[in-house]
């Protein structure tokens, strides 16, 4: 799975490829976290906004919206990505 993270003014953009035929279970991932149920070991989840899923192409991308006066730890993050790729794949 493979990630990249950009930083902007308002959160963070994340484009996930190289999903292996993972994408139904990689949203069903991202979708518990849009609606609240994040099992993420950070608390940057307590910083979000909104968050965007679109898939296409084999890829997922998620925009992340900080909260106002709030900024998004790209670090915390990639850790989020990491727990949701050892869910997809324990072998990881």
């Amino acid at each position: 799975m493979k990630r990249i993270v950009k930083s902007s003014s308002e959160g963070l953009t994340i484009e996930v490829s190289e999903i292996s035929g993972q994408q139904e279970q990689l949203l069903a991932e991202f979708r518990a976290c849009e609606e609240g149920r994040c099992s993420c070991p950070t608390n940057e989840y307590e910083k979000l906004d909104s968050l965007n899923i679109e898939a296409a192409g084999g890829k997922v991308r998620l925009s992340l919206k900080a909260k106002s006066g709030q900024v998004l730890d790209g670090s915390e993050i990639q850790k989020c990505l990491d727990h949701t790729g050892k869910k997809l794949d324990p072998g990881s």
